[in-house]
Formats: C-alpha cells, structure tokens, sequence
C-alpha cells in the first residue's frame, strides 16, 4: 500500500507560477514511477508528467517549457513546478504512484488538488 498526500494547488492569474508537491509513504520501494495527472471539467484525465525511479522524465507536449517535474528520493517526494501558467491548465491535479504489487504495477492515487488560472 502506498499513501500519496499532495499539497501546493490553488488560484493564480495567467502567467504566475505554483508548486505541487506530492509526498509518498507505505510500500515506497516498490514505487516505479510517480507522476501528475490532470482532469479538467468534461475532459478525460491525462498524463501531464511523469519520473521513474532512476529519474527519467516525460511530460505533455503542451507544457513543456513550462512545467518541470522533479523528485526527492530523501524525502519520498515528487514535485510539480509550473510556470507560465494559462487558463488552460485550470484542472484537478492527481499525484500518481505506479507501484509493483505482487510482479504487477498498480496505480495509487492522491486525493487531487484543484489548480485554477484566471486569465
């Protein structure tokens, strides 16, 4: 079992910037990559960004240059930092652990915490 508790979202004009952080506990060495999903109203959740265990990355083509996703493995940490954000990227964030469990990857997933950009 793995835990994910996210913090870091909220309202913010176009063009600012915010954090998401996403801290993992339980079964974390059995986590092989965490990432962030987003879900915004009428639409299907998607990948915005993701980093393996040994620090790989993929990340949205319509947020590259702006986002950037880092991980902690001190702290068991994943961090979201957007930049330049725009109205579009209004959603619910969703921290994702993709977690071996019994020679299979399960997804875990945080509670998700609302981003809003105002233009």
């Amino acid at each position: 079992q793995v835990q994910l508790v996210e913090s870091g979202g909220g309202l913010v004009q176009a063009g600012g910037s915010l954090r998401l952080s996403c801290a993992a506990s339980g079964s974390i060495l059995n986590i092989s990559r965490m990432g962030w999903y987003r879900q915004a109203p009428g639409k299907q959740r998607e990948l915005v960004a993701s980093i393996t265990s040994g620090g790989s990355t993929d990340v949205l083509d319509s947020v590259k240059g702006r986002f950037t996703i880092s991980r902690d493995n001190a702290k068991n940490t994943v961090y979201l930092q957007m930049n330049s954000l725009k109205p579009e990227d209004t959603a619910i964030y969703y921290c994702n652990a993709a977690v071996w469990v019994l020679f299979r990857l399960t997804d875990y997933w945080g509670q998700g915490t609302q981003v809003t950009v105002s233009s």
